[in-house]
């Protein structure tokens, strides 16, 4: 066992979160070598030469782009994130979108901030002007809420609240999200179902291969006239194109976004913020405290939460005993080979837990009393283990 822990961060971590590591036992810079752990935020490792000696990576945030997860698991090395930890942060700015879409916030503050003159010719340009930014009220609206973790769920529950109408769609929404879910949301059976029937689509669903582009010119067009598209994910979401396209065409009433470009920061039916959803001193402290708490237990207990490219794997540790921890390819015979081993040099096994996802399965002994290190070195040379640990 490690008498101590290197922790490498990347960018600056809110102090409520490195509070949580023991001083006794961690040590906290951003030039240290040799580190047994990185803990980032948005800075980008996809070009980072990283340490042989990383045992796991930490994002204090939602999104894991800037990270190359794919390469790292393949090493045995779990990335976590923090899912939920920012979910009100993005939930409050998504209201605050829809509000400022509906209402003609953007455009009409644009107008008042351009009049000229004394106060009287003012008042007389606003109230001849004012008819140009009638807007729409959100009760009896249907919200299409694409993506129900964390923050599709609470974006979803709080639109109930306003009144709205709110119809969800994903394949893949767990069991806990499911039941944070108020029952009042509908199931929308397709993507194209949901943007057929939504007045206002919100997208909340990590960037990826399957969810590029999902906001296309043909969804498009099945939205009612006037609809309002609304993306605090990614900008790769929605193609900026199709959306501009529309609006200028007149179907779509406005485009409320997160990212910037030079197609949109200007357009007058667009408002685009600088990168803002999880942006609050909240936010970055509950990532922080998040991360460091996943990342604190997988170096110490070797348990698995929030992990982006490894199982969920969380055991009790049994006293008395000493805890392996291996990750290894997901094929045949990987825990016969290991048990095998460990009875090879005489060691009973008190406690055992192993889980798979995908190509990666990761599997927690506690052994009775000590493991030689032989018997470590004989289990790490076995083919397809990935990384192996005693704690």
């Amino acid at each position: 066992m490690a008498d101590t822990f290197r922790i490498l961060t990347l960018n600056n971590i809110s102090a409520k979160g490195l509070d949580r590591l023991p001083r006794e036992r961690y040590e906290v810079a951003s030039g240290i070598e040799k580190p047994d752990a990185v803990l980032l935020r948005s800075a980008d490792m996809h070009k980072m030469a990283l340490p042989e000696s990383v045992q796991a990576v930490a994002r204090a945030g939602a999104g894991t782009n800037n990270i190359p997860v794919a390469q790292l698991a393949a090493r045995g090395i779990p990335v976590f994130n923090t899912p939920g930890a920012n979910a009100n942060a993005v939930k409050e700015l998504v209201v605050a979108g829809m509000f400022m879409a509906a209402r003609n916030i953007g455009p009409a503050w644009l107008f008042a901030r351009a009049q000229q003159g004394d106060d009287a010719a003012i008042d007389v340009a606003v109230e001849k002007g004012k008819k140009d930014f009638v807007g729409f009220e959100l009760p009896g609206r249907t919200l299409g809420v694409i993506g129900l973790g964390a923050i599709g769920v609470e974006v979803a529950n709080c639109a109930l609240a306003l009144g709205m109408k709110v119809l969800g769609y994903d394949p893949q929404i767990t069991v806990q999200r499911a039941w944070e879910l108020s029952s009042q949301v509908q199931q929308s059976v397709s993507l194209d179902d949901l943007f057929a029937r939504s007045d206002v689509i919100t997208v909340h669903v990590p960037l990826n291969d399957g969810t590029r582009g999902v906001v296309n010119a043909a969804r498009l067009k099945l939205m009612r006239p006037g609809g309002v598209v609304l993306n605090f994910a990614r900008g790769g979401i929605v193609d900026a194109k199709a959306v501009v396209e529309s609006l200028d065409a007149g179907h779509l009433h406005a485009y409320v976004c997160d990212f910037p470009t030079n197609a949109l920061k200007d357009h007058p039916r667009v408002v685009t913020l600088p990168h803002l959803g999880a942006s609050t001193g909240e936010a970055e402290e509950n990532c922080a405290v998040m991360a460091v708490e996943q990342l604190k237990d997988f170096l110490e207990n070797g348990n698995v939460r929030n992990s982006v490219n490894f199982p969920e794997a969380v055991m009790p540790r049994v006293p008395g005993t000493t805890r392996l921890v291996i990750a290894n390819s997901n094929v045949p015979n990987m825990v016969g080979q290991i048990s095998t081993r460990l009875a090879a040099d005489g060691v009973n096994i008190a406690d055992l837990l192993n889980k798979s996802r995908g190509e990666v399965a990761y599997t927690i002994i506690d052994a009775d009393g000590s493991v030689p290190a032989g018997t470590l070195a004989s289990i790490r040379a076995i083919q397809g283990v990935l990384s192996a640990r005693l704690l």
